[in-house]
Order: structure tokens, then sequence, then C-alpha cells
């Protein structure tokens, strides 16, 4: 299967979620020009990482603003759309949730992020994910982790053994730590042998600037196509055939020991 896939590398405001819905909407419909099958936006793009003080007036409530816009844009441009996250409050909760929705306008998963950023304060004002993604888009398996969840080789191992061939990693990833951000996502992509779309947000919000760096990797960490720092759209192209051919010559899902916890230290 091959897919062409747009990384819409945003710029969020802080804290204006009615800019920044306006704002997505534009990128997605000056991304459709260049015909994708896939669009993915990043991290929080509807208020930032994060407004903590005003969260929970600013985040999207139900998740409702978001699914409508996002379900009716797939439906009406005929276009699969991984949503980044949002900050979505749920019930008494809030949320740093994806919603991914298919050409139909469907939607084909909602996934929360796992591990909460404690640097940030994150897991004092979210509630965190309890379980994985799994979806199809265009008959491609795909799965996702955000931003820190890309930290945790365990979490992204699990998800593998399900046997995904694209991965997606929304973030809000400050430049400072750039480097981590570029070298996590490409051994994600070399160990597991998939596919890997990782969106970032860019510029600066709320006095943090973010790395930009947005990544299309392919199974052997290789780059299809890379950002740089400031608001861009990009797009690349997979061939899900090549992660057979990837595998077929190194072979770590047929040579790795899932018996070795089991194996005493001496």
């Amino acid at each position: 299967m091959k897919l062409r896939i747009g990384l819409l590398q945003m710029h969020v405001e802080l804290g204006k979620p009615d800019v920044n819905y306006a704002h997505a909407l534009e990128l997605m419909e000056k991304a459709m020009k260049h015909e994708p099958d896939i669009l993915v936006l990043p991290e929080t793009w509807n208020v930032g990482f994060f407004p903590a003080e005003h969260l929970d007036e600013l985040a999207d409530k139900t998740g409702e603003r978001t699914q409508e816009m996002l379900s009716t844009f797939a439906k009406n441009n005929n276009v699969n759309i991984v949503g980044g996250t949002v900050a979505a409050k749920i019930g008494n909760d809030i949320l740093n949730r994806s919603y991914v929705f298919n050409r139909e306008g469907k939607i084909a998963e909602t996934f929360d992020k796992i591990h909460g950023f404690s640097l940030s304060g994150e897991p004092g004002y979210f509630r965190m994910g309890d379980h994985l993604a799994h979806f199809n888009l265009d008959g491609v398996a795909c799965s996702m982790a955000v931003c820190y969840d890309i930290r945790f080789p365990e979490l992204i191992r699990r998800e593998a053994l399900m046997g995904v061939d694209l991965f997606f990693v929304p973030a809000a990833w400050p430049k400072i730590r750039n480097t981590h951000w570029v070298r996590l996502n490409q051994a994600r992509a070399i160990e597991n042998q998939f596919y890997l779309a990782a969106v970032n947000q860019a510029g600066r919000s709320g006095g943090l600037e973010y790395a930009g760096n947005s990544l299309l990797l392919d199974p052997w960490g290789e780059e299809i196509c890379r950002l740089e720092d400031e608001e861009e759209i990009a797009f690349g192209r997979i061939d899900t055939d090549v992660i057979q051919e990837v595998r077929s010559q190194i072979n770590v899902f047929r040579d790795r020991r899932p018996d070795i916890d089991k194996i005493t230290a001496e």
C-alpha cells in the first residue's frame, strides 16, 4: 500500500482556541491542494501546551468541537485525519486526547496520552490514558503515542507486536531538547521497523520555543522528509511493501527473546 502523508507542523497560540481551530482548518485546506491520503496535526493544537490556570474553561467540552470539525473535513475532502491531540474535558476530567477519522468522517480511534510529563506538571491537570491505540487507515495497520510517550520504548514495542506498519507521534516538544526528539523517533522507527510520522508544534508559544523538526521516517529510520523549526506543511510517501523487505533482512521480531525476563544475571 502506498500512501501520501501530510505533516502539519503548526504554530499554536497558547490559550486561544478560536484562533487555533480557525488556523488548523486553514492549514488542512491548504494541505488538500497536494492530495494527501492522511493529514497529521501536532499535540494540544486547540489550546497549546498548556494554559494551566484556564485549562478547565478552555478545554473542548466532551470533545464535541474537535470531532465536528475533523469529521466534517474528513468526509467532505475524502481524507484520513490523525487529529494530533486536543485538551478535551470528558466528564470531570481533562484529557490529552487524539481523535482519528477515516475518509468517511467516522472515528477510527480515540486515544489519550499515557505518560504525563511531570516536569511541566501535566499529570496534575490531565488524566492520563489507560489503553493502547490500534486502527486501520486505508487498510494499513496504525498506532500512535503522544510526545513524552516516545521516551518509553516498552510501550511502543507492545504496540508494534500487534502488527503495526505506520506509527504516529503528535507532539509539543521544546527546541531545547530537539536532539532528543529526532533521535528518539529514529530509534523507535529502527527498532520496530515501521514507518513513523512525528508531527511537532513550531515557533514560540506562551514563552516556550518549540522544536518543529517534524519527521516522516522509513523502517530503516531514514528521513523521507524533515521540516525545520517554523510553521510548515510537508508531504511524503510511504510504501508498506518496504516493511517486509526490511524485516526479511534483519528480522528482529523473529529473533527477539520474549523470555528475556526469565534470564538471570550472574
